[in-house]
């Protein structure tokens, strides 16, 4: 394919090109991975000069394999960085088996350089449990902020599909990762250049850190009724702490039951059954991703006791929370 080459004209000296330090992660996500670098190749290319160099480092320093199953040669083990450099961490699925005791200790110390730290998809939860997270924002993919939210309470989880708060950077995941790199390579040489790496992608909507990482409800229910929507958002919002279907309907100024045919009607379900179902998710997402006891489970998901837990979940995954942890634990 052949992309048509519109220099951008370059404002400032820059002695050498601002390098850029890839850390992959076992099982990381490739398409966050290759869009973030991706639009350093198109900025030198656009720039007509080396703008950016890139490094891929990891643990052992020899290779990695991303969530697909595509093994990657790295360059160099974890080691010494430059205070200028700035450091990427690229992770995906399973997340917390692959952050490691030597991989945690490497990144505290080489963030007291004061340099860049940024983690693309879910490798805000390596950032925040070497502690680099505390008191700041940040951003992770929309299926780990339940688990992430429950183990580090002290920061500011926000649904923007990137955030920067000082040095260090986290995205949701996805294509989010072109977002944060537009945005840096706005800073860097001006919005120009961003536009046309933007161009280059055939990326023709740039998202800012205001914007959210997750469809709207009535895109991802496929239905525009508002009131149905805001009684799922009241759901969404309410899962430790359940509401009654009585009280849903009175605050969107409906009886129980015009609640109920409007559920059966575009959601052929009664309310009570789909707000079930969306506490069954969160609960099945913190029994895969923490290690939280199924009690507190069950209790964060509005349960009040670990047998109607078990109940209502075999019912639905067809399994108990107690064998899904262990099927987990089981996995390579």
């Amino acid at each position: 394919m052949h992309e048509q080459k519109e220099l951008v004209e370059i404002d400032g000296i820059q002695d050498k090109p601002r390098r850029f330090v890839f850390v992959l992660m076992n099982n990381f996500t490739m398409l966050s991975f290759a869009s973030a670098l991706e639009c350093l190749r198109i900025s030198n290319r656009m720039g007509n000069k080396d703008l950016y160099s890139w490094t891929l480092i990891g643990e052992g320093g020899e290779g990695v394999t991303c969530s697909a199953g595509t093994s990657f040669q790295l360059d160099a083990d974890l080691g010494d960085l430059q205070r200028d450099d700035v450091v990427l961490l690229c992770s995906g699925v399973q997340v917390q088996s692959a952050t490691t005791k030597k991989l945690l200790g490497w990144l505290r110390r080489e963030a007291r350089k004061g340099l860049k730290v940024g983690g693309l998809c879910t490798a805000a939860y390596v950032l925040a449990r070497a502690g680099l997270l505390d008191g700041k924002k940040a951003t992770i993919h929309w299926e780990n902020a339940d688990s992430f939210i429950e183990e580090f309470d002290e920061i500011e989880l926000t649904k923007s599909v990137f955030v920067i708060d000082g040095n260090r950077m986290t995205t949701a995941g996805g294509t989010s990762s072109i977002d944060l790199l537009l945005k840096l390579i706005a800073n860097d040489h001006g919005e120009d250049l961003a536009n046309a790496v933007a161009d280059q992608l055939i990326y023709s909507s740039i998202r800012t850190d205001q914007d959210t990482q997750r469809l709207s409800v009535p895109t991802r229910i496929g239905v525009r009724h508002p009131k149905l929507s805001t009684v799922i958002q009241m759901m969404e919002a309410n899962i430790e702490e359940p509401i009654s279907p009585s009280i849903l309907a009175r605050d969107v100024g409906m009886s129980t039951r015009q609640l109920e045919r409007l559920f059966r009607r575009y959601l052929n379900r009664s309310p009570k059954r789909y707000y079930m179902e969306l506490r069954l998710q969160k609960a099945r997402n913190l029994l895969m991703q923490t290690d939280m006891s199924v009690i507190n489970v069950a209790l964060a998901c509005g349960f009040a006791s670990p047998s109607h837990f078990s109940k209502c979940y075999r019912a639905h995954y067809d399994t108990t929370p107690y064998r899904e942890r262990g099927s987990l634990a089981s996995k390579p």
